[in-house]
């Protein structure tokens, strides 16, 4: 898994668990739909911190809860290739 996929299946899981669609997410973090979805599509690869934050508040968590889970913590920068 990339590191941008990472914050996809975070924001995936969190959604799932607490039953909220993605539209329903777009609306309570006032992150515009066609952003939201395309991070979750993978065509942004690297989301502003701003809009990561407000996903985070609408889950209510502050960012650093939200980006504080196992498979993030575990990345290793050391075999990614995207230099971007």
């Amino acid at each position: 898994m990339d590191y941008s996929e990472l914050y996809v299946a975070r924001i995936r899981r969190l959604c799932k668990e607490r039953g909220i669609a993605v539209n329903k997410l777009a609306t309570m973090s006032d992150v515009k739909q066609s952003t939201l979805d395309n991070i979750v599509r993978g065509l942004t690869k690297n989301p502003r911190v701003k809009t990561l934050h407000k996903i985070a508040l609408a889950f209510n968590m502050t960012l650093a809860e939200f980006l504080d889970f196992k498979e993030l913590n575990e990345y290793s920068f050391e075999d990614d290739t995207d230099e971007s």
